[in-house]
């Protein structure tokens, strides 16, 4: 598997994702907030699928 996801990106993406789903837990935006698994995913994993379908990369390694 190829990474695609750069570090800034990354990181934006797990935060985005832990929020999300800290307020999902906590009952402040209701079950729909667990669609932050995704974004947690994709950033602690490197590789978002949407990416490759689009043909995007914010990874910096992948130019070398």
């Amino acid at each position: 598997m190829k990474f695609n996801v750069g570090s800034t990106d990354r990181i934006l993406r797990i935060i985005v994702g832990l929020t999300l789903i800290a307020l999902a837990a906590t009952g402040t935006v209701g079950i729909w907030g667990y669609i932050g698994i995704m974004p947690l995913l994709t950033g602690l994993f490197k590789f978002c699928p949407a990416y490759t379908l689009l043909g995007m990369n914010t990874c910096p390694m992948e130019k070398k």
